[in-house]
Order: structure tokens, then sequence, then C-alpha cells
């Protein structure tokens, strides 16, 4: 029986599985999706925006008051018109142009230069048939492109631009799948086939005017919005009134345009928002500025792949995010107050608030009916409410002023005890309720018809009980955020405290304050700002709860747990939510991504979440309260294909800010001046749905892995070098879902000395300088060679001149030699002749003195006449100058230049002066000079005497020697 029971469980909470996956693309009817407000202080434009379009990069284009707004998902860039004209329609194109019009003008953006610029096409009409008035709508259609104002359509394609006139004035082009509509005023509606329009057949009586959108509808209807009339169905031969809920609300409020996004029909209107219908008709969602909206007035609608419904507004731009997890209910005019709790209970959803307790009827379980609420204050609630409980099907409030039982709008105090923080049954006894108060604790106990009344109020202990758990062993576990932590014993009764122990720092908590108790996975776990703590009874101590905290991260020091069903806990970490479920044995698992909407939001330390049904939860914020679809959310993860990074701005940030690229690449070449090498890089991703977004970047050439994940949307890289460049970056949404990786591509160009000009200046220098050194090093060789031959030359010449003196003093020393051998011989032949010239002297003067001794055979002298004739004779012999001629012939031959140097230098010598010089300079003897002189010894000395004299020679010098010199 067990078994059977299990697989019927089993089985119905497959197919409960599968019913929320197939009904994940619904909207939801209770609440309000998440509302994006873009104000114009943050988009940084005009207020009104008249047209919406995407292009297939998932950029977003708007038409503004003051041009074409451009959005990524982070960055906001405004374009003007030429005249700065009101952007009135903006449309996308499969070749990456942007299509905008305004008064006078239409025509089409593109990136030219590394940035957008708007290229007119009017210049394509006539002169003589120039646009007049505004472009309201544009549709790209294949090739061509479709261009509306009220007068006329322009139909651009192949660079012609062919008009459409009507038989009256026009009024909106509207696109159905591959067809176009329009009303002409007062005629009817046509469609555009070709170049042509052509009137729709209409069996009826019924016409619609002023229509402001066409949709297709189920069984190839067409579904007809007008301006005051409602909505309108065509099925190609009759019009019908569509008669819905909605019809009122558009006729009202004046209906101007819609859209259609999934199985839903979104029309905005001029005076009160928005409404999203489904298809027959039930109205779904009423959003208008009460509701999240910064404007009543809709001028243009738009609905992306990803179910998000752009609101181009009369002030500002929102986005709303259909099928979203969320769905607020917000008390934008301060009806209510602070929402401490809340919860469902019969078919009505009650607020307890800081003013009191509040409810509204609940019909959340009727999926096509749109759940208006209007919450009413329940009489004699006034004051604080801490707590809403239910518990056994009775829902018990607690309040500042005691306890109370409520029952649909009316409330019955059952406890007088103030202040009511929490309220739980005993598990050792469930039929008691154990309540912690301002002042301790009450037990409350079922009377006779089951009702939960007062029974007593626990004595022996009046600390406040903000937190209150039992544990295993019966024992009570009271904590208050500034009072500490107790244990307390009760007795068996449970009316009083018989044992009290208090908890500090001492039993190894972190701090005395801020301890709160909670149960997990039957479990007693304490919190504290160090991180969940456990109990340990043998040591009485507390210590850390190492696996919990390091499976829950940054959630370990969460404030407050709260069950979310089977294995699953809301964790609030100080004003940040997240669910952890652990159905899967030895693993858990969180999501916190998707809560951060939720951040802050909530009262601090009195967060309060209550479930609705397996898939749903009630969220109490400050100013109302959140409906969690568990099922919406599962529909959002499962999405897997995420659009790509885009490279947007790229900036120069040297000195002053300057845009090098406002679209990255863009199928241009990016160089980068090697001066203004300090760039920044920002980037988006097109992923419009709420989510945390994370960017992972790579620069290769400059890093050597990826960078950590961050949600910084730009990155400055400084002093770059030279050179190729690849920044690399991806995405990751909730940090699950990966993106494709983006590139851009840039090039760091080279500083001017290092160039390629400056190396084919360099290179030509070189050349240059190679061939004047080439020129250079061959007139070097051809002067060393030069130098050489002439060294060569001069050596020869040298060793010529060398072997000529070489030879010439040969010959001069042969002919010294011989001059000598000459002077010699002359010497000895003057010698010779001296010595003659002496002998014959002597020889005469032996006669002489022979002659005076000479007798007479009777040996008598001689007669004196004789002797006289013959010593005459001899006399003349002895002075003969011939002899000296002849002597001093031969000593002029011998030593021809003695007698010119002594004339010269003693022009006063005379001759027989110049006779004892010559005989000097023989180096003949006193002896042999007196016999040539023939004089006497005596005499000689007396005229080498006088000589010295004339001749300056000093004393010591020897007189032979100076003429030997001379």
């Amino acid at each position: 029986m067990k078994a059977r029971c299990l697989v019927f469980f089993v089985l119905f909470l497959h197919c409960t599985f599968i019913g929320t996956i197939v009904k994940a693309d619904y909207v939801k009817s209770i609440g309000v999706p998440y509302v994006q407000n873009f104000p114009k202080s943050v988009y940084l434009s005009g207020n009104q925006n008249w047209g919406i379009a995407k292009d297939k990069n998932g950029i977003m284009y708007f038409g503004n008051a003051q041009g074409l707004l451009t959005y990524d998902g982070k960055y906001w860039q405004q374009y003007t018109m030429p005249n700065r004209q009101i952007v009135r329609a903006v449309a996308t194109g499969q070749d990456g142009m942007i299509y905008t019009g305004s008064f006078g003008e239409f025509g089409y953006w593109s990136p030219q230069h590394k940035k957008l610029v708007y290229t007119s096409l009017t210049r394509l009409l006539p002169k003589s048939n120039p646009v007049n008035d505004e472009i309201w709508k544009i549709y790209t259609d294949g090739k061509r492109v479709i261009f509306q104002s009220f007068s006329t359509l322009y139909i651009y394609e192949n660079q012609k631009i062919s008009t459409v006139k009507g038989p009256g004035s026009l009024l909106f082009l509207q696109h159905v799948g591959q067809r176009f509509f329009i009303e002409v005023t007062n005629t009817g509606l046509f469609e555009l086939k070709g170049n042509t329009l052509m009137a729709l057949p209409n069996s009826g009586k019924t016409y619609p005017h002023n229509i402001m959108t066409i949709l297709p509808h189920k069984n190839g209807q067409l579904l007809i919005g007008t301006s005051k009339d409602g909505l309108f169905l065509y099925d190609g031969l009759t019009y019908t009134p569509f008669n819905t809920t909605a019809n009122q609300f558009l006729k009202t409020f004046q209906l101007n345009n819609g859209t259609k996004i999934s199985r839903y029909y979104a029309f905005g209107t001029i005076l009160n928002g928005l409404i999203l219908i489904d298809q027959n008709g039930n109205v779904i969602q009423r959003i208008n500025k009460s509701a999240g909206l910064q404007n009543n007035t809709i001028l243009s609608l738009y609905a992306d792949e990803e179910q998000n419904l752009w609101t181009g507004l009369d002030n500002g731009i929102d986005r709303v995010e259909l099928n979203s997890p969320l769905y607020f209910y917000l008390d934008k005019a301060g009806q209510f107050g602070t929402v401490y709790s809340s919860l469902i209970y019969q078919n009505n959803i009650y607020l307890g608030t800081n003013q009191g307790l509040f409810y509204s009827p609940w019909s959340a379980g009727s999926s096509n009916k749109f759940n208006s609420f209007d919450f009413k204050l329940i009489p004699n609630s006034q004051g604080q409410v801490w707590d809403l409980s239910l518990v056994d099907g009775q829902l018990l409030c607690g309040h500042n002023e005691g306890t109370f039982k409520i029952t649909g709008p009316q409330m019955e105090k059952i406890s007088a005890v103030n202040g009511g923080w929490t309220i739980k049954k005993l598990n050792s006894n469930p039929e008691y309720l154990i309540q912690g108060t301002y002042t301790g604790l009450a037990l409350f106990k079922k009377d006779s018809s089951g009702q939960w009344k007062y029974f007593t109020k626990i004595q022996n202990f009046a600390e406040p009980s903000r937190y209150v758990e039992q544990d295993a062993h019966g024992d009570i576990w009271v904590s208050h955020p500034y009072k500490g932590l107790y244990r307390l014993t009760l007795s068996d009764d449970f009316k009083k405290v018989i044992k009290t122990r208090y908890y500090n720092e001492k039993n190894g908590l972190p701090s005395d304050y801020d301890i709160n108790i909670f149960v997990l996975e039957n479990k007693l776990i304490f919190s504290s700002d160090a991180g969940f703590m456990l109990y340990d009874e043998i040591s009485d101590r507390f210590s850390n709860y190492a696996a919990l905290n390091k499976g829950l991260g940054s959630f370990a020091t969460s404030n407050k747990i709260i069950s979310a069903g089977i294995k699953k806990y809301w964790l609030i970490n100080h004003g940040k939510t997240a669910i952890v479920d652990f159905l899967e044995p030895g693993k858990l698992s969180i999501d916190s991504n998707q809560f951060s909407l939720l951040d802050g939001r909530m009262v601090q330390y009195y967060e309060n979440i209550s479930q609705i049904s397996a898939q749903m939860y009630l969220v109490s914020v400050d100013d109302g309260f959140v409906i969690y679809d568990a099922a919406g959310s599962t529909a959002k993860n499962n999405r897997k294909k995420l659009p790509a990074v885009l490279i947007r701005r790229v900036e120069d940030v040297t000195d002053t800010y300057s845009t090098i690229s406002e679209n990255g690449n863009n199928g241009a070449k990016i160089e980068i001046p090697f001066s203004r090498n300090n760039i920044r890089i920002s980037y988006a991703l097109p992923y419009y749905r709420h989510a945390k977004i994370k960017f992972q970047y790579y620069l290769e050439g400059y890093a050597k892995q990826w960078s950590e994940w961050s949600s910084s949307s730009q990155k400055d890289f400084t002093n770059l070098g030279r050179g190729k460049y690849r920044f690399l970056v991806r995405a990751k949404i909730n940090d699950d879902f990966v993106s494709k990786v983006s590139m851009f591509e840039f090039t760091v160009l080279p500083p001017f000395y290092a160039s390629n000009w400056a190396f084919a200046f360099y290179a030509l220098t070189g050349i240059f300088m190679l061939i004047m050194g080439k020129r250079q090093y061959e007139r070097k060789l051809r002067r060393d060679r030069d130098k050489i031959l002439s060294r060569i030359q001069q050596e020869q010449e040298i060793f010529l001149q060398q072997e000529a003196e070489a030879t010439e003093r040969q010959i001069v020393k042969i002919k010294t030699e011989k001059l000598h051998a000459e002077l010699q011989s002359k010497n000895r032949e003057l010698a010779n002749s001296a010595m003659s010239l002496v002998y014959k002297n002597e020889l005469l003067q032996k006669l002489s003195e022979e002659m005076i001794r000479l007798r007479d055979k009777d040996g008598k002298k001689v007669a004196n006449e004789q002797i006289r004739k013959v010593q005459k004779i001899i006399d003349e012999g002895m002075n003969d100058e011939r002899d000296w001629s002849l002597f001093e012939t031969s000593f002029n031959e011998a030593h021809g230049s003695f007698f010119k140097k002594l004339k010269a230098n003693h022009p006063d010598l005379v001759p027989n002066d110049l006779k004892l010089c010559a005989y000097l300079h023989m180096n003949m003897s006193s002896k042999e000079m007196a016999s040539l002189l023939n004089i006497s010894l005596r005499g000689v000395e007396i005229r080498r005497y006088r000589l010295r004299k004339k001749l300056n020679i000093p004393h010591d010098k020897n007189l032979a020697e100076f003429f030997m010199e001379l």
C-alpha cells in the first residue's frame, strides 16, 4: 500500500512538473512583472520615445525627441539628425542598417569611419516632390524598405525610391507577417501589394476607424485595434467587434499601439499605461504608473524574442519583463506602510504592517483572470503586526497589543500578552503552541471546539524572545539579537522554567549578539556573523558548522532561514536572498542570482516568506509583496543560447579622452599611435532580462591567461607595446551559462623611430652608408694602394738611392781611398820632395861647410873669392824659389784647401809664414824646417813663436797639431 502511494505521489509530482514546464510561457495574472525604468536622467536625451527596434546583434534603438538612441544592455548613446529633428520611426534591416524617419527626412545609419553615420535618402527623390511631413512608420521587407507618412508611401529598393499615393490621407502602416495594411481616411483599409494599394473586401456594415494596430490572430484572422472603438476581428470579409473585458478599458483610455508577444497581446494607451490580454480577450495584466511605469502614455511598443516588452513613453523608457518568476505588488500610494508579514488564507491575502492588518481577495487560482487587489484595513487591527502564522487551519496574528485569530475580515483577540514575534507547536507536545513575546514565553492550547486559546505565561523567564526553538531533549532555546542566547528547561506541565542557561563567548560563540536559532534538516543550528554554529552537549560548547558554511559560501553568515518546502530553504543574508536545496544527498545547490531584485527590499531582521503552493511563494517587502513563481524561474534558467558580447566604445585615455571607435572593429582596421597607447575598451552583453552578468577578458599579446570573472564592463590597458593585439571577452549569466567569445583586433603602431617609414629610411640610410662606406673603403683602398705604391716607390727610390748612395759611397770610398792613396802618394812624394830638398839643402850646407874648410894641395885655404862664388851658387841653390814653387804645387795638390783656408782666415801671413805653416802641417821637425828655410834652429823657433802670435794660437796648443787639424 505504501509503495502504491509512493508511486502515485511520484507520478503526481512528475505531472505537476510537466504541467509547470508547459505553462512556463504563461504570464501570471497576479501582481505585476518586473518593470525596469530608464528615466531620461539615465539615457540623457529627450522625454518622448516614438519608435523602438532591435538589430541582429541585440542592440536596441529608440526614436527619441532629440534623435536616435541606442542601448546595448549597459551603455546609452545618442545620435542627432541633420537638423536635430525628432525621430518618429526606427527600423533595422538584415544588412545592418538602421533606418529612421523624421519631419521631411528619412534615411539610414551605417558604420563609417568607426562610428555611426547618417545617410539621407531624400536626395533620391525628385526636387519637385520633396517630403513635407512626418515619417511615422518604417518597415523592412527583404531588400526593400517602406517609409510611411500621412500622404505617401516611399519604397526604397536597389538605390531607388518609388512613391505610392492613396485615394486619400493615410493613417498608419501595419505589418502582419508578409502583408502590409494601411487605413485610408474615410475610405477603408487597404493592402499594399507591390507598389499598389488594394482595398480589402468588407461584406458587413461595420468598419473600424482610426486603426492604430493590426496583429495576427488565431484561425488566420486579424486583430485590429482602434483609437476609441476598441478591438475588432477581421476574417477576410467581415469586421466583427471583439467583445472582451479589455474593450471598455481601451475605449476609455484610448488605444495607441499594440504588439503580439508569445500567446498574448499588449496594447499601449494614451491615458492609462498598457494592458495585456490573451487570445480569448481575457485581461492578464494591467500595468500603469501606479504599477511601476514612469508614465501612462505609451508612444511605442516592441516585444523582443526574450519576452521583454519595451515601452517608449511620453517621458522615459521602460522594460517589462514578462514571464518573470517575480511579480510585484507595491504600495505606491503608501496605503498600508511597511510590510512585516504576509500570508494567503481562505482566498484572501493578508499583509501585516506597522499600521495594522490589511486584506484583499485572492483569486490566483484563475490564471485567465487579472487579479486586481483592493486592500482594506481589518477593523481594530491598527498597530504593529509582527507575525502571521497558519497553524492547523487557523490564522494567528502576533500583534503589538496581543495575539489575534483572523477569520475573513474579522479578528478575535485570544491573548493580551504584548508583542507576539513568533509562534509554533511544541515538538514534544503538539497540543501546545509556544510563542515568543516582548516579555518572555506564552503557551496556547486548543479548547474543546479545537480553537487555539491562550493557556498561560511561562514563569521564571521574562526576557524578550525573538526566536524560539525546541531541541530533541525538549529544552527551549530562546534568542534575541541584543539580549543573547538562552537554553531553558521547562517543568513537566510547561508552565515554568526550572533551569536557565545563558551562552556567550565563553561557550565558543563569536559574539553575545545577533545569535539566531533555526531548524535545518531537523538539526538545530545557530546563525552568527562568523557563520553557522552547532552545539555540542558533551562539551557544552559551540563549534563552527564547517561543512555547511563551506557549501553556502557568502550565505554562511545569513541571519535568517525560512523553510521553502521539502529539503528547500530560504536564506536571508543581511538583505540578500537565496534559496538552497538539499535534494541530492551530500550536496547542496544555492541560487541567489534571480533574487537580486529583492536585495534590501525586505524589512531587516523581520524578513518573511510564506509558501503559497509547491511552486509559488509570497515574499514580504517594505512597501508590498512579491510573488515568486519557481516554474517561471525554471523556464528562464533553461535558456542556454546567449547573445555574443558586443565590443562597444574604444577610447584613448592617454591624457585627454577621445573616441577611437564606437563599435569595436566594425569591419575597419584599428591602428593606434604608439604615443597614444593607453586605451579603454567598453563591452556589453545585449541580454535584457534581469540577471547577474559577469565578464571575463583576455588580451592576447599582453596577458598570458583569462582574467577573473567580474561585473565590470570596461577595461583600461596602459603603456601597450607595439604590435598586434586580440582582445577576447565572454559573458556569464547567473554563474551558469557562458556566451561565445567575442573578439576585437587592433594594432599599436610602432614609435616614429621604429615605424616602417623609419625602417625604410634606416634601410635606405644603411644602403647609402654602405655605398658611401664602400666608396670610402674603395677610396681608402686606393689611397692605401697609392700610399703603398708610393711607399714602395719611395722605398724603391730610397733603396735605389741607398744603393746609389752606397755605390756612390763605395765610389767615394774608392775615390777617397784612391785620393787617400794619391794623397798618401803625393804626401809621400811631397815628403820625398821635401826630404829631397832637405837632403839637397843639407848637402849644399855640408858642401858650403866643406868649402870653408877646403884647402889646396898645399894645405892652404882656397881663395875667398872662389869660395864666395861657389858659396853664392850654393846659396842660390838653397834659396831657389823653383824648389818652393815645386813644393807648393805638390803641397796644394795634396792639401788643396789648406792655403785657401789659411789665407782666408789670416790674410796678413807672408810667404815665409805660409812655408812654415806648410812644414808644420807636414809635421816636419825643426831641423828639417831649418834646412828647408835655410835658417838656424833658433830662427825656426823665432818664426814659430811669431807665427803662433799672428794666428792667436793658445800657448798650450801644439802648433803642429793646430795645422794638422786645419
